[in-house]
């Protein structure tokens, strides 16, 4: 449903064009998109205990998933990730005495095992941090003392505090995965500029680059521009909350 965007929620978002401070490109491939407006998405779920009436299910430019326009009984209005099923009119709460339905906000140790959910936290308090995108879903597995077991999308399965709060439901917006680009210029409007292949470059700018008609690369595997592993290799670092994962996804 369209409805006329609420001006206290949205702000210009600026266009960087992979640009550090310094005006260096620190991300190739970026660059001359629409303007757009940043929605101010309400990850923490903060209004506490106060039932909401959703007054629009908008579109978003800035991801895949559409957001929900609620607006609480003392006027205040925030935007939220839109639920599949939840629909205008529709009451939500966020709080541990909301009932388990759609759109609901509770921490996990308030929800029953094998609830689907999302937007999950990753610390209590902090807001939202996984499972935000369109047909996104994770359910709660088990509670072991202070923690909750959870199965993200990609199949890991990882520690949560149980004071961590999450919504209920999956994301809406499922066909997002079934959208064809169409054309090149699309992705422009979405400020994606094109990529060129290593290996029609010259040696002096790609280690594919070179050689005389279409030549393989040349190496044991595919690299970066800068000489990294392409495919196939570690990109993550070892890090603290790798503990918390319970069984990887691969």
């Amino acid at each position: 449903m369209k409805s006329k965007t609420v001006k206290k929620l949205v702000s210009i978002l600026p266009k960087k064009s992979g640009r550090n401070s310094s005006g260096k490109v620190t991300v190739r491939h970026q660059g001359g998109r629409q303007k757009r407006f940043l929605r101010l998405i309400d990850f923490k779920r903060s209004k506490r205990g106060v039932e909401a009436r959703v007054e629009a299910i908008e579109y978003d430019p800035n991801r895949n998933a559409q957001v929900a326009l609620l607006g609480y009984r003392d006027g205040e209005k925030s935007y939220i990730l839109a639920p599949n099923g939840l629909k205008v009119g529709h009451q939500v709460m966020s709080g541990p005495d909301s009932d388990i339905k759609v759109g609901n906000a509770l921490p996990l140790v308030n929800i029953p095992v094998g609830t689907l959910i999302h937007n999950i936290e990753l610390k209590p308090g902090k807001g939202g941090q996984i499972v935000r995108s369109a047909g996104g879903v994770a359910q709660l597995m088990a509670k072991e003392g202070n923690y909750a077991h959870i199965r993200l999308p990609s199949g890991e399965v990882r520690l949560v505090h149980i004071k961590c709060r999450a919504t209920i439901g999956q994301i809406g917006n499922l066909d997002y995965e079934n959208v064809s680009i169409g054309k090149a210029g699309r992705n422009r409007w979405k400020g994606i500029r094109p990529t060129v292949r290593g290996s029609v470059m010259n040696p002096v700018d790609h280690p594919h680059g070179g050689g005389e008609g279409r030549a393989p690369v040349g190496r044991k595997y595919p690299v970066s521009p800068w000489g990294k592993i392409a495919i196939g290799g570690r990109t993550r670092k070892k890090k603290p909350s790798d503990n918390m994962i319970v069984k990887k996804r691969k």
